[in-house]
């Protein structure tokens, strides 16, 4: 039978075998196909197999922990990796968004969220756009493709999460302009800012490492304190 590409796959990485059959029992109840790993040193092998469009991934996991598996994914598996921590700190979440996990949720988990971050999530990609705007984009030596959503840099692949692609093309996109960070938030993110979350800020912060900017004096990405951010279209000669 030949497979369903509209039907999301997505891969759920949780030991608390009650947890996770709860969760697939309500992600498949809203029309997406779901398997289950429950250790962090098998994910690999499942993810070559199975080849989800999104993987919500436990940090506390035997075999090998979330954050170590997010990092070793993130070379080759360019979906959305969704995290759950059990910790309500800043530390677990920055750590994820850091190692390139694109969203977290914090436990006790409602379903009804995770469903909304998982959504998001999935409508990566689909930023406001008109019409007319270009699907490739060349500034000075830096090369954005929308298409194929690759990002070369004087000739330099520069390897990106699909949400630091989604913040590098809207801020490119709009060169010379200031993006407001609740308009950044919503379009990236996929909800409302709460005034708290870093989860941009870390973004813009990864990204202007892989660009070779600087986040001590950036001169291609800049903060434009109390507005947002601001994409320089001079410095990328």
């Amino acid at each position: 039978m030949a497979e369903n590409k509209s039907v999301k796959k997505i891969l759920l990485v949780e030991d608390d075998r009650q947890l996770s059959n709860l969760i697939t029992e309500f992600l498949e109840s809203e029309g997406m196909h779901v398997k289950q790993e429950f250790r962090g040193d098998t994910v690999a092998k499942r993810v070559e197999t199975f080849t989800p469009d999104l993987i919500v991934l436990d940090i506390m996991l035997p075999g090998k922990d979330g954050f170590a598996v997010c990092r070793d994914l993130r070379p080759s598996f360019k979906g959305p990796i969704l995290m759950l921590t059990a910790k309500g700190t800043d530390f677990d979440q920055v750590l994820g968004l850091e190692i390139g996990a694109d969203d977290y949720v914090i436990k006790p988990v409602e379903p009804r969220v995770l469903l909304a971050r998982v959504n998001a999530l999935l409508r990566r990609g689909q930023l406001p756009s008109s019409s007319n705007e270009a699907s490739d984009l060349t500034i000075g030596e830096l090369f954005i493709s929308r298409g194929s959503r690759q990002v070369t840099l004087a000739g330099e692949n520069i390897e990106l999460t699909s949400q630091e692609f989604d913040l590098l093309w809207l801020l490119a996109s709009r060169a010379g302009e200031v993006q407001n960070r609740d308009y950044i938030y919503k379009a990236v993110v996929g909800r409302e800012y709460d005034g708290l979350d870093r989860s941009v800020d870390v973004r813009v912060s990864r990204l202007r490492k892989k660009l070779h900017d600087s986040n001590e004096t950036p001169f291609r990405i800049k903060t434009i304190w109390g507005q947002g951010y601001l994409f320089v279209p001079d410095a990328w000669s």
